[in-house]
Parts: C-alpha cells; sequence; structure tokens
C-alpha cells in the first residue's frame, strides 16, 4: 500500500489534500481504512452547505462487515459530495485515492496533528 506523499492524513484514516487556490481541499479515506472496511455498500456522506469540524462525525460508511463514521479531518464547509460515490459505493474500495473521494471543503481551521504520508504508514502498521 503507497500513501501519496502530498496528501496529509488524520488517525481515523481520512485523507485531505492540500487546499486549491480557493481554500478548498478534498476529503476520503485511505486505502487501509477501505480494506479494512470491506466491501463499502453504502455511503452517507455530508451535504453541500454543510458546517464540518475537525475530529468530528459528518456521514457513515456501510460495508458488508459494519458500519462505520466518517470524519472530518478538517473544520470547514462542505462545498461538494462526491454523488459517484453515492450512486456507486464500491469506488471508495477500488479507488481511494482517486474516483473514491467523499468530499470537498472549504478549509477554515486545519488542525496541526495531521500527518505526513511515511507517519500514516507507519501509524497503520503499528
Amino acid at each position: 500500500m503507497s500513501n501519496p506523499q502530498q496528501l496529509r492524513y488524520s488517525k481515523e484514516h481520512e485523507w485531505l489534500s492540500a487546499p486549491d487556490g480557493e481554500g478548498v481541499a478534498t476529503v476520503g479515506i485511505t486505502e487501509f481504512a477501505a480494506g479494512a472496511l470491506g466491501d463499502v455498500v453504502y455511503a452517507q456522506l455530508p451535504e453541500v452547505g454543510q458546517q464540518v469540524t475537525a475530529g468530528e462525525t459528518c456521514g457513515e460508511l456501510e460495508s458488508t462487515k459494519s458500519v462505520s463514521d466518517l470524519y472530518s479531518p478538517v473544520t470547514g464547509e462542505v462545498t461538494e459530495s462526491n454523488q459517484d460515490v453515492v450512486d456507486d459505493p464500491s469506488l471508495v474500495n477500488s479507488a481511494p485515492f482517486e474516483g473514491g473521494w467523499l468530499f470537498k471543503v472549504r478549509v477554515a481551521a486545519e488542525p496541526e496533528d495531521l500527518l505526513t504520508a511515511d507517519d500514516y504508514t507507519a501509524f497503520s502498521a503499528g
């Protein structure tokens, strides 16, 4: 498993892209989390305009194994939810860093405890 170096990671196994020029970042779950969940069959994502808070629940993913809360790695306002994932939740498993992203958020505050790719790899290994 290779975690993209340009992303930051939470200890709840979400990833975050660097904010674009308008301060909007993309959020998804890691390949490690997708594998631990098993086949994702349902995704409830935050709605556009919803305020999310770093470390707090903002949705859920249901798999053949269990239901897992989705946590926001940052504080901000949701600008887009990935309708493709709602329509085909298996994208979370097949392309967690590409088409399986979950939502975009205009970042108001980014916590200082997000991990680098190497730190997340070590964290998820042990």
